[in-house]
């Protein structure tokens, strides 16, 4: 057995270990009625994530290789601007319900007391600046890496 094929075994377990680990917690901890919204919640992240988000990134990184294609875009470069897509998706994940909920009201004030759509944006620009930032950082590296070619 070559020992890529142990990692994957040693994987699953851990996988199937964690997911008996949640079951568990899911039986013990929560309240049997609970679980059909509990179980809607689970549907809404799964086609917000696969059907939202995941065709985000990909739609975004098929422009990208094209255009990179013909502006010479190095695969990094494409990597780090597709990295921060899938940042900005999770954070939208989680931000968004509770930015919602905030702005239908709750009956307690403390429960979201932050403008949630505001951190979202604040998290967008830092998100874009640091983006920048490694797109920059590599651009250096990568031409202080090339051959001087001599003429």
């Amino acid at each position: 057995m070559t020992a890529i094929r142990r990692w994957q075994i040693a994987l699953v377990a851990v996988g199937v270990l964690l997911l008996l680990l949640g079951g568990l917690t899911l039986i013990n901890d929560v309240n049997p009625k609970r679980y059909l919204g509990l179980a809607a919640w689970l549907l809404g992240a799964l086609v917000i994530h696969d059907g939202i988000i995941s065709l985000t990134v990909f739609g975004a990184n098929v422009a990208m290789r094209k255009t990179g294609g013909r502006l010479r875009i190095p695969l990094p470069a494409l990597l780090i601007l597709q990295g921060a897509l899938v940042v900005a998706g999770i954070m939208t994940l989680i931000v968004v319900p509770a930015a919602l909920k905030k702005s239908i009201g709750t009956g307690n004030d403390t429960l979201l007391p932050l403008d949630y759509g505001l951190h979202l944006v604040v998290f967008y620009a830092a998100l874009a600046v640091v983006t920048a930032l490694s797109l920059a950082v590599y651009a250096v590296v990568r031409r202080r890496r090339r051959p001087v070619r001599s003429a």
